[in-house]
């Protein structure tokens, strides 16, 4: 999801903890304990049906814990404190919808870049007053909380004079969709598959409005030490997006 960005102060403080991830880090497990909000379907999320955590990234890190031969084990964590838990050993790979950004580079490694998605403005079913950015001013606006929804809102009120009248803030996606379905909100900004899921979940209460306005990755995070396994990961990565397990995964 270079903006002058809700992360410097998470740079600045958690730059230190960079080096406790070298202990964990160091240890020999054979298990990939992955990090993930589950709040962000169809990527991370619970099945109501089911009572399982399910996903499009749960899925890709079990192909690629088996294409390693390595034990996946999940750990269902807060966004806020996502890269924290990372840095600081709680797991080691970060599997949740996250965009590769510049400002998350300087704290984390990605790896390569395993789907496309852009940021989109959600809007009631059949409101037209919204059809672009610009016509965000004077609106309130839900996002995730420093999400690249987040980041863009931010960057359009503080650097491209677009007077959002407020930015509401949601530690959970599911909570932004929820702020505007109780009109306590206009827009929502979102990663593109999000709103799709929210759209398909929710059938006559949301649409898009008009095309990605922006161009997004995302990425599997992994401590800056952690480079052997980042090469695995994006090993298998690759080979699982060879052999049809990827486009299986994906539909």
């Amino acid at each position: 999801m270079k903006k002058k960005n809700l992360f410097l102060g998470l740079i600045v403080g958690l730059i230190v903890l960079i080096g406790l991830s070298g202990f964990a880090a160091k240890k020999e497990t054979g298990k990939l304990v992955v990090g993930f909000d589950a709040s962000f379907p169809p990527f991370e999320y619970l099945d109501e049906k089911t009572g399982e955590l399910a996903g499009f990234d749960l899925d890709l890190m079990k192909a690629i814990g088996a294409e390693l031969g390595m034990e996946v084990e999940l750990k269902n964590v807060s966004w806020d404190g996502i890269i924290p838990g990372l840095l600081t050993g709680n797991y080691n790979v970060i599997a949740s919808g996250m965009t590769i950004t510049e400002e998350r580079k300087q704290v984390v490694n990605f790896s390569d870049p395993y789907i496309n998605a852009g940021l989109v403005i959600i809007t009631p079913a059949g409101e037209t007053g919204i059809q672009s950015p610009q016509d965000l001013a004077g609106k309130q606006v839900a996002v995730q909380i420093n999400s690249t929804g987040d980041l863009a809102a931010t960057e359009m009120q503080k650097d491209q004079g677009i007077k959002i009248a407020a930015i509401k803030r949601f530690n959970s996606a599911t909570d932004a969709f929820l702020e505007l379905k109780n009109g306590s909100a206009e827009a929502v900004i979102m990663d593109l598959p999000v709103a799709g899921a929210q759209i398909k979940a929710n059938p006559g209460l949301y649409q898009i409005v008009g095309e990605p306005f922006t161009t997004e990755e995302y990425g599997l995070a992994l401590r800056k030490n952690d480079t052997e396994l980042l090469a695995k990961i994006n090993k298998a990565l690759a080979t699982i997006k060879a052999n049809g397990k990827y486009d299986e995964i994906y539909h």
